[in-house]
């Protein structure tokens, strides 16, 4: 069997239609529902994920998404936008058999993201971050609903996006001043929130990303994620052993290979021997592995000229092919 390819959420431009064809007829193993920047917060990765929440109200503030006492204009737009994307989902991907992948923020990302009703982030509250984690495996919880009673035969497929983890962890989120820093979150309490998520999922895979050089393997595949998404661009050779421990467990792997903008994609047999590369110096023959493997960008696409993301998805979904 052969690997996969996907995309990690975001694709160019605004136009959610043609950006769901490219990505159902460019990924046909793994396809995913494209996040779309361009068209404002309310559909961007935080602005999405916070349309999946309605335990708690949230509004746009010129520094961000806060917390507030009822749903303001912008997150009422962000539900709407995302009823939309999935009403397009269901007239385009009818009948759908395969597997599906859809994004979302994780709990520690967003409380860095968001901030309370009085500023700061929901970091700084060890109450608010508990109540935004489980609201936000709620959320999870009847997002993937929605999308399974519009694909009934899918199998699902959820990513849970972390880029801000290793700050979190390591104290780096800076305070609303700028002049400070959060203080750190243990990793006991980081995993307990990633396990509400992984426990809302329920049977959909739950590949937790993060694009982060020093990204928490570990910790991500001991809160129950069954897929690590990891940028081989950036992963240290010291974090070699904990990928190759993901496999060793029976987990499967996202590996970012293409990078995520820039004037030409790389060919499909530089992406191939690439990844053989890779195998080889985790000590593994890609036989064994080729159907836990699955090729993506290092990161979103949304940067990128959109015949540059068209190309990157059929490189992946080529070299995928290859390493069969």
């Amino acid at each position: 069997m052969s690997a996969r390819a996907t995309g990690v959420g975001s694709m160019p431009g605004e136009d959610f239609p043609e950006s769901l064809r490219t990505v159902l007829g460019s990924l046909p193993d793994l396809p995913h529902l494209p996040e779309l920047p361009g068209r404002g917060a309310v559909a961007d990765l935080g602005g999405r994920t916070l349309a999946t929440i309605t335990d708690l109200g949230f509004d746009l503030q010129p520094a961000g998404w806060r917390l507030t006492d009822a749903p303001g204009v912008d997150h009422r737009r962000a539900r709407s936008l995302l009823a939309q994307d999935l009403d397009v989902l269901e007239e385009q991907a009818q009948g759908w058999t395969g597997r599906f992948k859809v994004q979302l923020a994780g709990p520690l990302t967003l409380a860095s993201l968001v901030e309370k009703p009085r500023g700061d982030k929901v970091l700084a509250d060890h109450g608010a971050r508990r109540d935004l984690a489980q609201a936000l495996a709620e959320g999870a919880r009847g997002h993937l609903a929605d999308v399974r009673r519009r694909l009934p035969g899918a199998e699902l497929v959820v990513q849970v996006d972390e880029p801000a983890l290793p700050f979190v962890l390591g104290g780096a989120v800076p305070t609303a001043s700028g002049f400070g820093r959060h203080r750190s979150v243990g990793p006991p309490e980081a995993s307990q929130a990633l396990e509400w998520f992984v426990e809302a999922a329920g049977e959909a895979l739950v590949v937790a990303h993060c694009c982060a050089a020093d990204a928490p393997v570990p910790l991500l595949r001991g809160a129950g994620a069954g897929a690590v998404s990891v940028d081989l661009d950036v992963l240290p050779a010291r974090a070699y052993d904990e990928v190759a421990t993901v496999l060793d467990e029976g987990g499967q792997l996202f590996l970012g290979v293409v990078r995520s903008a820039g004037r030409q994609a790389p060919t499909t047999r530089a992406v191939v021997e690439r990844v053989r590369r890779f195998l080889d110096m985790l000590g593994y023959d890609l036989e064994e592995v080729a159907d836990r493997l699955v090729l993506t960008p290092a990161c979103g696409l949304a940067g990128a000229t959109p015949a540059y993301a068209r190309e990157a998805l059929r490189v992946l979904a080529e070299a995928a092919g290859e390493l069969g």
